[in-house]
This record gives C-alpha cells, sequence and structure tokens, in this order.
C-alpha cells in the first residue's frame, strides 16, 4: 500500500485533516463532498494551513502538498481511489447508505474504512456488497496533529488488512493501535468515566465544576479538567458518543449519560464553539474560581481515577485491546499524564479496589462494579497488572 490515491468522504475538519496528512505522506488525495460550499472552505483552510507550515520549515512547499490535492463534488472522482476514509455525520443509517453508493463507484479491491468514532464497523461493513474489505481507522482530532489511529477490523474485515493499515498509518507518522469492534473503541469506551463520573460529582453538589476541573489538572496532572475538555470537544460530539456508546452497551449503567450534559445541548449551549457550556466563553464573562482544599480535590481525582482505571481493565480482561495498545491509546489519544494500566500499579491495585467497593457499597449502583480481573489480582497478591497475559 505504498502511495496509493486516497479518497476523502467529507470535507470537514476532520475529513480535511486526514486529506492533508495523507497528501503531506506523499499520496494524491481526492476530498469529495456533496456541498461545494463546505469544498472550497476546506481548500481555502488547507491552503493557508499548508503554507503556515512551509514558512514555519515544517513542509518544504506548500504548493507541491496542495497540488496533490483534489476536491470534487461528483463522487465518480473516487474511480482510481486505492483507500477510502469516510469522515462525516455520525448516523449509522446515513454511513451505511454513502458507503454502498461508493462501493458502485470505486474498484473491487479498493478499501473502505469509517473514521466512527463509536459506530460498528460491522453493522457499516454489512451494507457493503464485499464486506471484507471494510474496516475502521479512528483518527483524532486535528487529525495532523494527533497521534493515534485506532484500527478496527469488522468481524467480516480480510485479516490481511489489519497489517497493511497499521503499516500504512506508521508511514503516514501516526501511532496504530488494534481495537476490538466493540462500542468506543478503546478511548472513547476508557474514557467515559472522566467526563460521566466528574458530572455525577457536580449533580451531587459535592464540587463545583472549576473544583473539579482544578483536581483533575493541578491533582492529576491532566492538561484539560473534564468540563473545560467537554466544552472544547463540544456537546453536540461529547454527548452524542456517551448517548451511543451507552445504547450500544445494552444500557449499562456505566455509560449512562447525563441530563446536565443534555440540557446544555438541547440549549445550544455547545461550549466554545457557541460562546456557552459548562462554563460562560461570552466576552467579558470570568470563569469561576475553584476552592483549593487539596484533602477534597485528592478525593474527587482518586474517585474519578478508579472509574477510569476500571474500565481500562476491563477492556483489557475482555480482550478489547492488548495492554500495550490500551497505555498508547490514552498517552497518544487523549494526553493522559500516563497509561491508566501504569497508573494502577503505581497507585496500588488494593487502592483502587477499595475505592470502587466503597462507592458499590455506598450507592449500589452497577457503574462502581470492580473488573473482575481487578479483583482477581487483588486476590491472588499480583501487583502489575500492567504485565498481564493470558
Amino acid at each position: 500500500m505504498n502511495k496509493q490515491i486516497i479518497g476523502i468522504i467529507g470535507s470537514g475538519a476532520m475529513g480535511a485533516g486526514i486529506g492533508q496528512v495523507a497528501a503531506m505522506a506523499g499520496h494524491s488525495v481526492v476530498v469529495y463532498d456533496n456541498n461545494s460550499a463546505s469544498l472550497e472552505r476546506a481548500k481555502a483552510s488547507l491552503a493557508a494551513t499548508l503554507q503556515k507550515l512551509e514558512e514555519k520549515g515544517k513542509i518544504p512547499s506548500a504548493a507541491d502538498v496542495l497540488h496533490r490535492l483534489i476536491f470534487a463534488d461528483d463522487i465518480h472522482a473516487f474511480a482510481t481511489c486505492e483507500l477510502i476514509i469516510e469522515a462525516i455525520v455520525e448516523k449509522l443509517e446515513v454511513k451505511k447508505a454513502v458507503f454502498t453508493e461508493v462501493e458502485k463507484v470505486v474498484s473491487d479491491t479498493c478499501i473502505l474504512a469509517s473514521n466512527t468514532s463509536s459506530l460498528s464497523i460491522t453493522s457499516i461493513a454489512a451494507a457493503c456488497a464485499k464486506p471484507n474489505r471494510v474496516m475502521g481507522l479512528h483518527f483524532f482530532n486535528p487529525a495532523p496533529l494527533m497521534a493515534l489511529v485506532e484500527v478496527i477490523p469488522a468481524i467480516q474485515t480480510n485479516t490481511a488488512l489489519i497489517t497493511l493499515a497499521r503499516e500504512l498509518m506508521a508511514q503516514w507518522g501516526k501511532t496504530p493501535v488494534l481495537a476490538k469492534d466493540t462500542p468506543g473503541f478503546i478511548v472513547n469506551r476508557v474514557a467515559r468515566p472522566f467526563y460521566s463520573e466528574a458530572i455525577r460529582i457536580y449533580e451531587e453538589g459535592i464540587a463545583d465544576m472549576a473544583t473539579i476541573d482544578w483536581a483533575m489538572t493541578e491533582i492529576g496532572g491532566f492538561k484539560m479538567g473534564p468540563f473545560t475538555l467537554m466544552d472544547y470537544i463540544g456537546h453536540d460530539v461529547n454527548y452524542v458518543v456517551t448517548e451511543t456508546v451507552f445504547h450500544s452497551f445494552f444500557f449499562d449503567p456505566r455509560y449512562k449519560p447525563s441530563f446536565s450534559q443534555k440540557r446544555l445541548l438541547e440549549a445550544g449551549w455547545l461550549g466554545r464553539k457557541s460562546g456557552r457550556g459548562f462554563y460562560n466563553y461570552a466576552a467579558g464573562a470570568s470563569l469561576p474560581e475553584p476552592n483549593k482544599d487539596m484533602e477534597a480535590g485528592k478525593k474527587i481525582f482518586e474517585r474519578i481515577l478508579a472509574m477510569l482505571i476500571n474500565e481500562a481493565v476491563d477492556a483489557l480482561y475482555l480482550n478489547v485491546a492488548t495492554a500495550a495498545d490500551l497505555e498508547t491509546a490514552m498517552t497518544k489519544g487523549v494526553n493522559y499524564p500516563k497509561g491508566l494500566l501504569k497508573w494502577c500499579d503505581e497507585w496500588g491495585i488494593e487502592n483502587c479496589l477499595v475505592q470502587l467497593d466503597t462507592l458499590y457499597n455506598d450507592y449500589h449502583e452497577d457503574r462502581y462494579r470492580a473488573s473482575v480481573l481487578l479483583r482477581k489480582h487483588v486476590f491472588a497478591k499480583d501487583k502489575l497488572i500492567s504485565n498481564f497475559t493470558k
């Protein structure tokens, strides 16, 4: 898979970003969108971005990269492509319909990939005449800057494509990890408690948003607190992923969405992009000050950390990914200070289990049930969860 022609479906921020990555890696790239205005915006934005990269000495010639990018509003422009990456709205029926149309245009050997962050690759593949050529390639936003790519085979995917995809992503300068086709894959599954448990603590009145954000950044070492990050991502994206994962896991209470975030979405308070979310970003508005009580902050941090570790351990137990790929995904995909399995080892498996069991005994809710793997390691007095192998 060397320097083949790449097709991108969708000219939004993610589609254009993936197109930029492929073009900078030396590929000819066809960016398709049925919205001509969106195509023009993407072309102008990419031209400006590439020019800045040239001025900074990051690329030798912006013109050369831009020359490899073709912007098309006719799907037949994909006829010579050898790999198509879809990056459109997160709606399963829309993606299935688009893949069905694309398959009529491309060659029998063209690989079809979805950039979905949480939808079933198997369901998308099932809409195709040749489901064995369909897989997931989940980039993270912004695609040119974020290193991680989740490689997700459907149950129908030709296994030879996994190796090819990982090699190609490495050629593009990305860090590929292999994920099982389960809701949220690695990152959007394991990271859910970072948001949901923070909201739960806020809704219970234990701490306000600013204090929770402070605890996770100052004590936990995260680059952004959960409320700041949700506002940055946008609630039209973050909440929808949470809801999708919740539904896809047959309404498992571990992934239950919150009314607090849903109301923001309903109000159109999407975060930074709309000027209002959990926080007010309007001109002249000031962000609230946190309560910097270290003891209270430590309790908040450890509660959320225990939930994150439990999710990572359970993903390991259920073979969603290897221990190494789980650690890579969380450090490269969402910039966590360290891998959660390593964090578990450093904090102590017993401490993590005590935290979870205390929460479960207090609430009697299944969202706080400890992973069987965590409990097994404690009973076996095995100190290193990160060395787990079956």
